[in-house]
């Protein structure tokens, strides 16, 4: 079996049995023992990861487990590129989150707007957005209003996606308003809102767009501003530049045959958007999304850092009692909708809450355990292939079934 440039990278903490102490926008290090979690079944995870890089699912990972405000396991797989050139995985590696974007950057700064008065859930986005369309009845032109939390839950029954391509020929344009005119009053309807589930990126645009108009600030520079300041992220950012482009995962080789780097592998994000977009387009890396998780898993502060208060967080992780049962996704998040594998079997069934990234990213957290999952490929690099949906899975299961107290 053919191994690997770099094995893996773990850290020095828990060789030593030693309590690090975090630097600022860090959370400390600790042994899994000393989380009540035991350390042999937790290392069951490395088998699984490195069958995964075998297997060509990805060229190489990060995972990160966090207990607690404590990062109890951090280890580094694999390569980081393997075109133009063969570099090694590192902990520091800082990746293109994809839809992973949704949660920490749009539906927290979302959030923050609720808390602040700017917005209510049940608002029509027609409020914010000028001739947005509600949905009609086929049968009797009765209309409904789509609302913010629809758009957070995917049950707005907005279309999913555009091919970027088709959009631009069609209107000779590509530009966020171009864009979101056409989402107003073009895009289609598909049920009735709070009835159905559809996955849309479309909806995560409407709400970029619904911040924007509000604070006449970007969404990219809204988040950054509110929330990754807040928390002293060193490496989470849109458009990455500087020491953070410099860390950063290629993804997917393009036609002149280089991959993209620093620059958001989603086509509205990068071609319509320009990387400031609601669906995707934040970059980030262990460390940091580990800080996001523990914030949350405390109620939405962390190191008396606060991005969101106690009730906040618990309406984000609740599904809505109005949508049907069926649906099952919290607000941005996914608590046990039809694409909830990656939290696994063993977690909480109703306060576990999940996302993934196209790339190849995904968080996990459980808020009763406190425990956090964060699993980081660029899957897309060098070619488009395959999925990680099973071995995200057997992940959560391992470091489930590794807390003992």
């Amino acid at each position: 079996m053919k191994r690997f440039l770099l094995i893996a990278l773990f850290g020095a903490f828990l060789a030593t049995g030693c309590v690090s102490t975090p630097a600022p926008g860090t959370l400390a290090k600790a042994t899994p023992e000393s989380q009540g979690m035991n350390p042999t079944i937790l290392s069951g995870v490395d088998s699984v990861v490195f069958k995964a890089i075998e297997e060509g699912q990805c060229p190489g990972a990060v995972l990160s487990v966090v207990k607690n405000d404590k990062i109890v396991y951090l280890k580094a797989y694999g390569n980081k590129s393997v075109v133009p050139d063969t570099v090694a995985m590192t902990t520091e590696t800082v990746f293109d989150l994809a839809s992973v974007s949704k949660c920490v950057g749009t539906t927290l700064s979302i959030l923050q707007l609720v808390e602040n008065g700017s917005i209510r859930l049940t608002d029509p986005v027609d409020m914010y957005i000028p001739n947005f369309q509600p949905w009609t009845d086929p049968d009797t032109g009765e209309k409904i209003d789509i609302r913010i939390i629809d758009l957070l839950t995917h049950s707005s029954g907005i279309a999913p996606y555009i091919t970027v391509s088709t959009y631009v020929e069609r209107f000779g344009e590509a530009t966020p308003d171009s864009l979101m005119r056409y989402i107003a009053t073009e895009v289609k309807r598909n049920f009735k809102p709070t009835t159905g589930y559809m996955y849309s990126c479309l909806n995560f645009v409407t709400l970029q767009h619904i911040l924007q108009n509000i604070t006449g600030e970007k969404l990219c520079d809204y988040a950054q501003t509110h929330v990754f300041d807040v928390l002293e992220l060193a490496n989470t950012c849109y458009n990455p530049t500087g020491s953070t482009l410099e860390l950063c995962a290629p993804t997917e080789v393009q036609a002149d045959g280089l991959p993209l780097v620093g620059n958001v592998h989603d086509p509205i994000a990068r071609i319509i958007n320009v990387g400031n977009s609601g669906n995707a387009g934040v970059f980030s890396n262990a460390e940091d999304l580990s800080v996001i998780a523990a914030a949350l898993m405390n109620g939405g502060q962390i190191h008396g850092k606060r991005i969101l208060g106690k009730m906040s967080v618990e309406r984000m992780i609740t599904v809505p009692e109005e949508n049907s049962p069926h649906i099952g996704r919290a607000l941005g998040w996914d608590n046990r909708s039809s694409a909830s594998s990656p939290r696994g079997d063993l977690f909480s069934r109703t306060r576990t809450i999940c996302h993934t990234g196209y790339t190849g990213t995904s968080m996990v957290m459980d808020m009763d355990s406190k425990t956090a999952v964060i699993f980081l490929t660029n899957r897309v690099h060098p070619v488009d292939k395959s999925g990680l949906a099973r071995t995200r899975a057997l992940l959560a299961n391992i470091v489930a079934a590794s807390i003992e107290e």
